[in-house]
């Protein structure tokens, strides 16, 4: 897990996100991974199928679990971009329950995401904004104008 996390988003548990053990299963967990993938990607101004001109693929993922998740409860997802090469980088996401001041680590996950071409149906090299932009180091100003 990255040291530093630039990106967090806050979700609620609500009752639709309970499996029949009363807590948030994999599959909620995964779901809600994504919903954070898609607001830190939005907050770059990206889109899963449209980052710098390529589309992004999941081709791994794994989770620890370290805490139930429970109806009501705040949940921060903090997510950081990592381990940048040709065709992909990986996403690593921390879950924290907010309890008032206090946070408790409810799980921690890593999705593997590969830059794909959907209409040619092929995995292409990962843009160079797309890396700056995601790692965190500052892009040039003289890029960004028209």
């Amino acid at each position: 897990m990255p040291d530093i996390f630039h990106f967090s988003t806050t979700l609620l548990i609500r009752v639709t996100d309970l499996n029949y053990g009363g807590h948030v299963g994999n599959d909620t967990f995964l779901s809600l991974i994504q919903e954070a993938r898609q607001q830190f990607l939005k907050s770059h101004g990206y889109e899963e199928l449209s980052i710098a001109g390529v589309g992004l693929i999941m081709a791994d993922v794994a989770i620890e679990f370290k805490k139930e998740l429970s109806y009501g409860e705040a949940v921060k997802i903090s997510v950081a971009a990592a381990d940048f090469n040709k065709l992909g980088f990986d996403l690593f996401y921390k879950l924290e329950v907010l309890n008032g001041t206090e946070t408790h680590l409810a799980g921690k996950a890593k999705t593997g995401m590969l830059c794909f071409n959907y209409v040619q149906k092929k995995k292409v090299s990962v843009p160079e904004e797309v890396i700056k932009k995601l790692s965190g180091v500052p892009y040039p100003p003289a890029l960004f104008s028209l």
